[in-house]
């Protein structure tokens, strides 16, 4: 049997944590920022935690995390 591999673009966008949270960065950040509030930027810039069938998803594409 083959050895399961590690989805790169995945491993780049998602942070699994020690207890298994799966945590993301949110888009919108990165250019056009002028129209967008000083509220919404800086609740951005936190991550987020991805929940439910999503982040079970997630943990099938990164099996060494």
């Amino acid at each position: 049997m083959s050895k399961a591999k590690t989805n790169k673009s995945v491993k780049k966008r998602f942070i699994i944590t020690k207890t298994g949270k799966v945590l993301y960065r949110p888009g919108g950040l990165n250019h056009f920022l002028s129209k967008k509030s000083g509220k919404k930027i800086r609740a951005k810039r936190n991550l987020r935690e991805l929940t439910g069938t999503l982040s079970k998803s997630i943990k099938r594409f990164l099996p060494y995390n």
